[in-house]
């Protein structure tokens, strides 16, 4: 490719979190601009939005319809080359089904949809039209966790036993939804979250990550699903025992209401032979624990080749000491999606490191964990079979 690819955005205007998130991720790396928005549901916010980020008027859209249609009848030079999807889950896929049937590679904010049967209608898409479909787990973009996952394939510390995986936050310790905080607002909203509050949001980011780095699937699970603060509609805290399909077990735990916690995932994966940790708000460092020897502590660097993997290596932008972090671990994804895009585009093969992104796959696993730790959790059966 001798040029940038032309990513369009629906939702993320001004004061959106996650919207600008994206487009710091998407820009890291000099390989994607921003060439066309339809910012905002509010027609008034979409235009502003779409001024401050200096977009064209002609391309400043006001409806993700209206953005679709014309951007598919511009000229193949011109037109956007993908769309990126940052609404709240219920606006996901009617944009995302519509971006595929006009041609264009997509970009969604996990969870995929809001409900597993969306998922299912998306997957399809995808492999009608060949197309490609990033999800944006963040924390498979992690150096250290693609590290995690290089050594469990290659057996460092034999068969996986066991895996333990939490993800605590406390920023809904109290009806923050009834106090104009908007983003607890729609997470708390089951016409706008889906069926789960704290397991839907951040529940299947642990889950994902413990399938990940494993490389297992989850075939059972027991779930006990809680609303802690009185007044709210969906569970903000929840616990879940797990089996995979090599047969280790695990235990799960998601809260939003772990007062005083700010974004505390973790994940231990435990062998034969030993075991690793990893902690997002220490994202930098990889414990390696043996049976029989002492503790090894592997750090990410650009310039450790010699004893990181080179999934690890390819996703290290700075020497060691540096920290990198959630901003870091966006725009790997959106590097390694561009990099596969466009190599496509030119006819080639991209490679093994650049594939390595969340696809339309990983969207269908986190539906069917969301309706699965629900049913089992309003169920009076212990185990509830996975069920896809």
């Amino acid at each position: 490719m001798n040029r940038k690819l032309r990513m369009g955005m629906v939702g993320g205007g001004k004061d959106a979190f996650i919207g600008a998130i994206h487009r710091i991720g998407a820009n890291m790396d000099g390989l994607v601009e921003l060439v066309c928005g339809a910012l905002s549901i509010n027609p008034e916010i979409a235009e502003e939005s779409g001024k401050m980020l200096f977009l064209p008027t002609e391309r400043n859209y006001k409806t993700f319809q209206e953005m679709i249609e014309k951007e598919s009848k511009l000229a193949e030079g011109d037109r956007m080359d993908f769309l990126t999807i940052v609404t709240p889950n219920f606006a996901h896929f009617a944009p995302a089904m519509m971006a595929l049937e006009h041609g264009f590679n997509v970009v969604i904010e996990k969870p995929i949809a809001f409900s597993l049967d969306e998922a299912k209608q998306l997957k399809a898409k995808v492999e009608e039209t060949g197309l490609l479909l990033l999800l944006t787990h963040t924390y498979s973009g992690y150096p250290m966790v693609k590290q995690a996952k290089q050594m469990i394939k290659d057996g460092v510390i034999g068969k996986v036993r066991k895996i333990y995986v939490e993800y605590p936050q406390g920023w809904l310790s109290k009806l923050s939804e009834r106090e104009g905080n908007a983003q607890a607002a729609w997470r708390t909203d089951p016409g706008k979250s889906g069926k789960s509050g704290c397991m839907g949001d951040i529940g299947t980011h642990a889950a994902h990550l413990a399938e990940y780095i494993s490389g297992l699937k989850i075939t059972r699970l027991c779930a006990d699903l809680n609303v802690v603060v009185e007044g709210r509609m969906l569970d903000d805290d929840g616990s879940v025992l797990l089996r995979f399909d090599n047969g280790a077990n695990g235990v799960l735990m998601a809260s939003q209401v772990a007062a005083g916690e700010e974004n505390a995932l973790k994940i231990r994966l435990y062998g034969e032979l030993g075991g690793l940790e990893w902690r997002q708000e220490e994202p930098n460092t990889l414990l390696v624990k043996w049976l029989d020897k002492p503790t090894q502590i592997l750090r990410a660097g650009a310039g450790y080749s010699d004893r990181l993997s080179s999934y690890a290596i390819h996703n290290s932008r700075t020497p060691g000491g540096h920290p990198e972090g959630f901003l870091e671990a966006f725009g790997n994804l959106y590097r390694n999606f561009a990099l596969t895009l466009s190599a496509r585009m030119d006819g080639t093969q991209p490679t093994a490191e650049a594939l390595d992104f969340p696809s339309v796959d990983d969207g269908i696993r986190g539906m069917a964990f969301i309706d699965n730790v629900v049913k089992s959790s309003q169920s009076t059966e212990k185990w509830t079979e996975y069920e896809v």
